[in-house]
């Protein structure tokens, strides 16, 4: 179970703990990369509220948030205010909520492959 705190902490943290450091590193790379292009994009940080009018919004943050440590402090030094008006807005938005996403499947794959669900001779 640790190795899965610690997948959605770092990205590619669980496999790196693990034992598979190329991964893990490959993992860290392209998500952080992903999140800063969201962020560069105009991309806004979601408050992870929960508001009966805006369940959109507590969508997106639920999926910002699965990349936990980062999201954290970017959001403690200020990044991600969101700029509605850039065009690029949206695609930050997407990038943001994209690296959430996989950085969930990259935990949950950690945590198969630290069961022994996943790994050498098997999917």
């Amino acid at each position: 179970m640790a190795v899965l705190v610690v997948a959605w902490l770092i990205p590619g943290g669980g496999h790196v703990w693990h034992g598979d450091v190329r991964r893990g590193v490959i993992l860290f790379v392209t998500l952080m990369a992903t999140f800063a292009l969201g962020l560069a994009f105009g991309g806004r940080l979601f408050p992870l509220q929960v508001e009966s009018s805006e369940w959109l919004v507590f969508l997106a943050a639920v999926a910002q948030w699965g990349l936990a440590l980062p999201r954290f402090l970017a959001g403690l030094v200020g990044a991600g205010a969101g700029d509605v008006v850039a065009v690029t807005y949206e695609y930050g938005n997407t990038f943001l909520m994209a690296s959430g996403l996989l950085n969930a499947l990259a935990a949950l794959d950690a945590y198969d492959r630290a069961r022994g669900l996943k790994g050498p001779g098997r999917a």
